[in-house]
């Protein structure tokens, strides 16, 4: 079974995607958005290609676990999959993805290999794989 999982963004939005036979994740892709708007065409083609079973959304909250504006964005763009796509929709706290994912990418290429785009697919793929952790 199949599992895309979404770094929200109000510019990028990171996208990974995962299988529960291993219960690991891979980076799939980054995708703009224009004014806050996700680009919905590309996240229904990559739906439609891998249809998966559940989606699972990153909430970024503070480091003390409360709520910021972004939090809520990312709530109401869980809210849009599940309501547009009729899929299950899992948020999981995404505290320190990024700073994980860019670690990941300095570790293995260097100071150059700190591309948006990249860091935004590789932090989905970490919320994906501490989801499977701590659910599966």
């Amino acid at each position: 079974m199949y599992i895309i999982g979404f770094d929200f963004g109000t510019k990028n939005i990171g996208v990974a995607i995962g299988q529960t036979l291993t219960f690991t994740a891979q980076p799939l892709q980054s995708i703009q958005s224009k004014h806050s708007i996700p680009n919905w065409n590309i996240i229904t083609n990559i739906l439609f290609e891998w249809k998966p079973k559940i989606i699972v959304v990153g909430l970024p909250l503070n480091m003390d676990g409360t709520k910021q504006n972004i939090t809520y964005q990312a709530e109401t763009f869980a809210n849009q999959i599940e309501t547009k796509f009729y899929l299950q929709v899992k948020l999981h706290d995404e505290r320190l993805s990024t700073i994980e994912a860019k670690s990941i990418l300095f570790q293995k290429h260097g100071f150059k290999s700190l591309d948006k785009t990249k860091i935004d697919s590789i932090s989905a793929m970490i919320i994906l794989e501490s989801w499977f952790q701590k659910n599966i």
